[in-house]
């Protein structure tokens, strides 16, 4: 009876135990801090690095995430060295047209917002800057991997000025030096007369190169006539890729602010009005909780394979899985391998500036090095298959912007792993038409074979390759004993005794 009553109260005790722990738990997650309902928070968003697809989704989810949440403010604290048009055309839109207030902050010291980082400290609500950090450099990348000529700096008037003055005086003549003698002893005080500025030249480069530097001017000098900054600098940045210091750009109206700290910036944005897609709006932000959000699982799966030199990496692992995979059918590893590596990889050149025709010589190649082995060229389809690879991957991405470009050591490194991956199956292959062939019975000379009978009248029986054969050969061979097959005689194998050189 006692037993059975210490069963029963036994799982009454853990029910007892679990309660108290439960209410532990409770009086612990009271006891945390908790933010109120009411409690103003500021959303903080780190754009560090290149700008591509996986900052912009960070970005834009980001925003969005704010405006569901009702928070005063988004702060973009950035650190980049530009990136891509579309990504950066698609965040400042997001930016303008946004139902939350954003401003960029680029922080901390020794950050900077170069190139589109630019145009977005331009779009945002709020400019400001850390001390020691620049922006500037503006100019759009040439498209399609560079080349041609930089736009040419326009000269100041006093650089004019000069310039015209050593012309005049490169190579006067002897009247013009008496001349120039006598008006100096009539009037050495008399001033010059002003040289006239040479009209400013056109834009040099191609019509494509103008439009696309006349596009990013226009851009950007709306973007600051909208918020009241520095358009004239703007312009400067784009046509003369010109930089600022934090404390330059503030002094000429390119920025807003110079903070050393993010709560620095909140209370001295605090009271300030600016220009929403709706009408101003003031700027609560004085005393907010500061919250970072981190990007999430599916913005760092973006980066991962948005990274041009992984990409490639996954398209040439795709290709030679399939590849490998034809000509082993069945072997289903390289092939699942492969065809995952090749969807993500194709996924990701869809996002990112791919040159097409980069693309389609190395698809090129690849079936050049697939057709090698069933086409008797030798090697001709391989060689010309491992070239088309090579030049392909130099020109497959379609940019020349930071942290959009594949490594070059990179393709180097798979082009000579092509090259010897494919030298050695033609050495393989070439050494195998070398070895005599043989087939049927005549393969059997030179195998072991092992007697079955006692041999008599040379006559007698072997085993080889599991299959009885008749034999002729000496009396002295009994059952048992091991032979080697020295011809093949229609259905007689001759056999004679395994010599000591043979044995050995």
């Amino acid at each position: 009876m006692t037993l059975n009553s210490n069963a029963r109260n036994r799982p009454r005790g853990l029910f007892g135990l679990a309660g108290m722990a439960l209410v532990a738990l409770a009086l612990l997650l009271l006891a945390l801090p908790h933010p109120r309902a009411d409690e103003p928070v500021v959303h903080v968003l780190d754009i560090d690095g290149p700008i591509g697809p996986a900052i912009k989704d960070y970005m834009v989810r980001g925003i969005e995430q704010a405006e569901q949440q009702g928070a005063r403010m988004v702060v973009l604290r950035m650190d980049t060295p530009g990136g891509l048009d579309a990504s950066m055309r698609d965040m400042i839109s997001k930016i303008l047209n946004a139902d939350v207030p954003v401003a960029t902050w680029v922080g901390p010291a020794g950050a900077r917002a170069a190139s589109a980082g630019t145009y977005m400290l331009y779009a945002s609500h709020v400019a400001a800057m850390a001390p020691s950090t620049n922006l500037g450099a503006a100019t759009p990348v040439q498209i399609g991997g560079g080349g041609g000529e930089e736009p040419e700096r326009p000269r100041t008037p006093l650089e004019r000025a000069r310039d015209a003055l050593e012309d005049q005086a490169g190579s006067p003549s002897s009247e013009e030096s008496d001349a120039g003698e006598s008006a100096a002893d009539e009037g050495a005080d008399s001033e010059p007369d002003p040289v006239p500025e040479p009209e400013q030249p056109a834009t040099p480069g191609s019509a494509t190169e103008r439009k696309v530097l006349e596009d990013a001017s226009a851009y950007i000098r709306g973007l600051a006539d909208r918020h009241g900054r520095n358009a004239e600098w703007a312009e400067r940045a784009v046509r003369e890729a010109v930089s600022l210091t934090a404390s330059e750009a503030l002094e000429i109206n390119v920025i807003d602010l110079v903070v050393e700290s993010l709560s620095e910036l909140l209370d001295a944005v605090d009271g300030r009005e600016v220009r929403m897609a709706d009408g101003t709006r003031l700027l609560d932000t004085a005393g907010a909780r500061i919250e970072v959000i981190e990007p999430d699982w599916r913005s760092r799966f973006l980066g991962v394979i948005t990274n041009p030199s992984l990409a490639y990496i996954l398209l040439m692992v795709g290709i030679y899985g399939l590849i490998l995979e034809g000509y082993n059918p069945g072997a289903l590893v390289p092939g699942v391998i492969g065809g995952i590596s090749l969807l993500l990889a194709l996924y990701a050149f869809q996002i990112l500036p791919v040159n097409y025709a980069g693309l389609a010589l190395m698809a090129l190649g690849f079936a050049l090095i697939a057709v090698e082995l069933f086409v008797p060229s030798f090697g001709i389809l391989g060689i010309g298959g491992v070239l088309a690879v090579v030049f392909g991957s130099i020109i497959l991405m379609d940019t020349d912007v930071p942290g959009f470009v594949i490594n070059t050591g990179l393709i180097a490194a798979m082009g000579v792993t092509a090259a010897l991956t494919f030298f050695a199956l033609i050495y393989l292959v070439a050494r195998s038409h070398r070895n005599p062939r043989v087939s049927g019975t005549e393969a059997l000379v030179g195998h072991r074979a092992e007697s079955i009978a006692d041999f008599a009248d040379g006559k007698g029986r072997v085993h080889v390759e599991g299959e009885d054969w008749s034999a002729s050969g000496p009396d002295s061979i009994r059952s048992g004993d091991c032979v080697e097959i020295e011809a093949v005689d229609g259905l007689v194998l001759q056999v004679g005794p395994v010599t000591p050189s043979s044995r050995d």
